[in-house]
């Protein structure tokens, strides 16, 4: 749920929170040396008075949680240099102890990453040696898929452990073909490695035609009714379906899957056939619901839609109805979009879902003009507009709505808070012959092959001349929805996108890009970093004021975690500060910032 139980920081003593150390991993790359651009997504953990983080280069480090000192560092030595579609990036680990190993033995308590040239490695938690009983010498390879390809599959998110299994997805490059490597999500026993079990999105008989669908994003595991919960993304290629007749199951869906054996138990579809990437991106969140005087628990799905599914934690049944509405159809030969798509009745979707012509905006007439005329040349016709020949507006655009970064849910309040982004983007799809010609390339955006289909890609956001965004701000929302009720509670602009793409006429008007997670504590506070501007923020749950900022060394595109290692100890909050792989306007860093009260 992202909750903690601390309550020494309060809003009333929240203005003495101040940095208590910066730890530096060293890891950084700029994206101009033969290696991808790095980002620090790390969130870490603090398990037996112990913090672990990875770096970008997927080195795992162990700090003292009260002071950062280095106890250990493992380096997997991962080639820096593949053409990873995320860049460099690693967003934490994860770990189980073995109870049937005696204290005091090696790898009794284990470490698991699984890393961006394909392996999951186990560690010592005590001193970061491999766990050699595990695989070969502490690893197992993950490049036995179908269509497996070097650096175009690899690993991003930690894995998760139920039951004596360590469970990995993928991430895998978007848009190069329409046949891709497999989304494939496999099980392995945490003490040998050996695989236990294999669950592909795609069935077999439609795999040859395209792949992915994978879970590159975190899964969630319900240890008691033993399921792990699997957010799946889109099939390939993202924005041409022709190749992929039908629903495109499970491909951006949310799917329940048995511990032991890896069986579906039930899965809901969250965007049938999909042209937009609206990736299942965000986590699964688990929590229970108070409805009609009865405790029913539920899975939280947030979408880059903007909506959020309240489902059923058994069966995966909405809470709140879903209806099949009407959607546009495409007009791509060859295309058969889906005639309908899920909208949830409730709660109301966390962002807007279109842009008019007169929603148009600019910091300056000259924007607002250049604005309109984009906007003109655009197929429009609301959510799930489907990609063009001429172009389409897709409102919310590839990154969301909601992304990895995810919510949180305070049970007491009932409260679920969530950030998401709100920006437009133009998606056309272009005939292949059209595509090749380099000298009809005109327009600076991102192009993209599609091998094997008729069509190349282009997309961009719906930018003005000064970069800022053609929509209304804010860009970037912080929201509190009541899961109960399923309305909204209240909604705040986050952070601020001053000087995005050269120096802005002040003011900029507020709310950001985001991408990192907020949380929770009893002391009433929200935590969250992940916006253009380079701040870590708490938030009053209770109204959404924002109560505090501090600064960190770059921008903080993770989720940040909070711990007491001593009954009479300081209350830390901890956030990764070191920028985004993909923002090449932000300035890049590798400092892990703990914040506690001063004396």
């Amino acid at each position: 749920m992202r909750y903690s139980p601390l309550r020494q920081i309060t809003p009333a003593n929240i203005s003495r929170l101040k940095v208590a150390w910066t730890f530096h991993t060293g890891d950084v790359s700029p994206g101009n040396d033969g290696r991808p651009r790095s980002g620090f997504e790390t969130t870490p953990i603090v398990v037996d008075r112990t913090l672990y983080l990875t770096t970008p280069f997927n080195r795992v480090i162990a700090l003292d949680p009260e002071t950062g000192a280095l106890r250990w560092a493992f380096d997997p030595g991962v080639d820096l240099k593949g053409a990873y579609g995320d860049g460099l990036i690693n967003r934490g680990v994860a770990t189980w102890l073995d109870d049937a190993r005696r204290t005091g033995l090696p790898c009794r308590r284990r470490l698991f990453e699984a890393t961006l040239d394909a392996r999951l490695i186990a560690l010592d938690a005590a001193t970061g040696s491999p766990c050699v009983d595990f695989g070969e010498k502490g690893q197992v390879s993950l490049r036995n898929v179908p269509a497996y390809e070097t650096a175009a599959y690899h690993m991003t998110s930690p894995p998760v452990v139920i039951d004596g299994l360590v469970i990995v997805g993928s991430a895998i490059n978007d848009n190069s073909r329409a046949r891709m490597p497999s989304g494939v999500v496999r099980a392995f026993d945490a003490r040998t490695g050996a695989e236990r079990w294999a669950w592909d999105p795609i069935p077999a008989s439609e795999a040859a035609q395209s792949g992915a669908a994978n879970a590159w994003s975190i899964m969630t595991v319900d240890l008691q009714r033993h399921l792990v919960f699997v957010p799946t993304g889109s099939a390939s290629p993202d924005y041409f379906g022709g190749q992929r007749p039908g629903d495109d199951r499970w491909a951006n869906s949310v799917v329940a899957l048995r511990a032991s054996t890896g069986e579906v138990v039930w899965g809901f579809q969250l965007v049938h056939h999909d042209l937009w990437d609206y990736d299942t991106a965000s986590p699964p969140l688990l929590a229970t619901l108070t409805r009609n005087g009865r405790s029913v628990p539920v899975v939280v799905q947030g979408n880059k839609t903007g909506f959020l599914y309240v489902l059923a934690r058994d069966t995966g049944q909405p809470i709140f109805p879903i209806e099949e509405r009407a959607v546009p159809r495409s007009d791509v030969p060859g295309e058969v979009a889906s005639p309908t798509q899920p909208f949830p009745t409730a709660p109301p979707p966390v962002v807007p879902q279109g842009l008019a012509l007169d929603d148009a905006w600019g910091a300056t007439p000259a924007d607002r003009d250049r604005c309109l005329a984009q906007l003109r040349e655009l197929r429009n016709e609301g959510l799930f507009t489907p990609p063009s020949l001429q172009g389409s507006l897709v409102m919310p655009g590839m990154i969301g709505g909601m992304n990895w970064s995810g919510s949180a849910f305070d049970a007491a309040r009932s409260l679920l808070i969530t950030n998401a982004n709100v920006l437009p983007a133009k998606v056309r799809v272009i005939p292949r012959a059209q595509f090749n010609d380099r000298s009809l390339r005109s327009e600076d955006g991102d192009y993209a092959t599609q091998a094997g289909t008729p069509y190349g890609l282009f997309r961009r956001f719906v930018q003005a001349a000064s970069a800022l965004p053609c929509n209304r701000p804010p860009w970037g929302l912080l929201t509190a929805v009541d899961l109960a009720a399923g309305t909204i509670r209240w909604q705040v602009a986050l952070g601020s996108m001053q000087d995005f793409g050269g120096k802005q006429q002040p003011p900029v008007p507020a709310g950001s890009v985001s991408f990192g997670g907020p949380i929770i504590t009893a002391g009433g506070l929200v935590f969250i970093a992940g916006t253009y501007d380079p701040y870590l923020r708490a938030f009053d749950v209770e109204t959404g004021r924002e109560l505090w900022k501090g600064e960190l060394p770059a921008s903080g595109h993770a989720t940040p975690i909070t711990y007491q290692i001593r009954p009479a100890g300081k209350q830390y909050v901890v956030i990764a500060a070191g920028g985004h792989a993909k923002v090449t306007e932000e300035r890049l860093g590798d400092a892990l910032v703990a914040f506690t009260l001063d004396q």
